[in-house]
């Protein structure tokens, strides 16, 4: 078991951040007309607007939230808040975005998978990152089981441990998580496996912002006579 956590929490972070980078970059320098969100809003407008807000409002909070949590030094917010109440924060914030996040993207997959023409042009990397997305924002919302029995803030402080010793190169830093509740564990590793398959879908369009657009020419247009 000691083995096969480092194996998961010590080396598959490594290997999946490098493929998230690595991969991105590939398909970027090769293939640009891949590059897109691949909306269908077009196909089917009903329910899209509003299951659409509640996804994206909900995962960037949690994406931000995450960040925020996970990769901010101990002594940064010690003085103004203690790890209980950091934790109690996250909690309240992120369940109220998770429970936002899960309904938008129960809404999308199910109208991924049940409308004729949405299923049509959907490919399998759509299908399968948009069940993978809507897993992990459902395991997401579980921790929070197990979390209502400490609110001490120590296993956050473990989980902040190990993201920071990941990304400093620390070794050893699977030890960190290895007695913590098996959701954490599963919620992690999906969450690496995200990464994995993040170049290979339409999840690439997060890494784009249109900055062209804002000093591009303005567009001539002309009535037609």
């Amino acid at each position: 078991m000691s083995y096969l956590n480092t194996l998961i929490f010590g080396i598959y972070p490594y290997i999946a951040l490098a493929v998230l980078f690595i991969g991105s970059w590939i398909r970027y320098d090769h293939g640009q007309f891949t590059w897109k969100a691949g909306s269908s809003q077009m196909l089917r407008k009903k329910n899209m607007v509003l299951a659409s807000v509640l996804f994206h409002v909900g995962i960037l909070v949690i994406l931000f939230g995450h960040f925020v949590g996970l990769l901010t030094p101990h002594w940064a917010y010690e003085p103004f808040i203690t790890p209980g109440q950091k934790q109690v924060m996250a909690i309240v914030v992120g369940g109220v975005a998770g429970v936002a996040c899960f309904i938008g993207a129960l809404m999308l997959t199910i109208r991924r998978f049940t409308d004729p023409r949405v299923r049509a042009t959907s490919s399998g990397a759509d299908n399968l990152i948009i069940v993978l997305l809507t897993a992990q924002v459902a395991l997401g919302l579980l921790t929070i089981l197990p979390t209502m029995g400490h609110l001490d803030g120590g296993t956050m402080l473990k989980f902040s441990a190990w993201a920071q010793g990941i990304l400093t190169f620390q070794g050893g830093v699977a030890n960190h998580i290895a007695d913590v509740h098996w959701i954490y564990k599963l919620h992690i590793f999906l969450g690496l496996t995200i990464f994995v398959v993040f170049p290979f879908t339409r999840l690439v369009h997060m890494f784009s912002a249109p900055l062209e657009y804002l000093t591009r020419r303005y567009q001539v247009v002309r009535k037609r006579a």
